[in-house]
């Protein structure tokens, strides 16, 4: 019983410019993303879906970093960047932000995966990141068209960050934190986790 109505607003979204949509058999689909339990069948991609098949390493951490925090998830995105690697984060403030920036400072593309639909950009305040990423990058979600940020899609978004990845850099996770559930989906997906305190 599909809901026609939300059918046809992806549909109306994916012929605008630089939009995709990435089945599994899609031969752009992510390799490691394809190995995880229960890859999703459907990606939504605005940018370039061919970054989704580059070696990624994932960024992730507190919301409210130090100075210090924030500069080091700089620091280590820009390097790693102009290394090769894909810096993939979850557009959050704090650490996340470093991550793409820093991404974006050592010329290398970033891949942000949003834990709401891409109409939506949250938080609202990163929508010159979200742009500037969707250039040099990608925005990716698995949520269809007019999906608002839900606390739940959250931790599945997580789950999509590690998959993507080589590997997860942790920068001062609290002990509670989406950043930890990232960090430990991505043991159970078989990435190496390191971490900055």
């Amino acid at each position: 019983q599909p809901d026609w109505r939300r059918v046809e607003q992806d549909l109306a979204w994916l012929e605008r410019p630089d939009n995709h949509l990435l089945q599994l058999d899609d031969p752009r689909y992510p390799p490691l993303l394809r190995q995880i339990a229960y890859p999703p069948p459907l990606l939504f991609v605005h940018g370039d879906p061919d970054c989704l098949r580059a070696p990624q390493l994932a960024i992730v951490g507190t919301r409210n970093p130090t100075p210090l925090g924030r500069e080091t998830a700089h620091h280590f995105a820009a390097h790693l960047a102009g290394a090769g690697l894909v810096i993939t984060s979850g557009l959050a403030l704090g650490i996340d932000t470093a991550a793409h920036q820093g991404a974006l400072a050592g010329g290398g593309p970033t891949i942000a995966v949003m834990g709401t639909s891409l109409d939506r950009v949250y938080p609202a305040r990163h929508r010159d990141l979200a742009h500037a990423i969707a250039e040099r990058g990608a925005l990716l979600s698995e949520l269809p068209i007019g999906t608002p940020p839900i606390a739940e899609n959250f931790p599945r978004r997580n789950r999509l960050i590690s998959g993507l990845a080589l590997g997860v850099l942790v920068v001062e996770a609290a002990l509670r934190s989406g950043s930890l559930i990232t960090a430990r989906q991505a043991l159970d997906q078989g990435r190496e986790v390191f971490a900055i305190p």
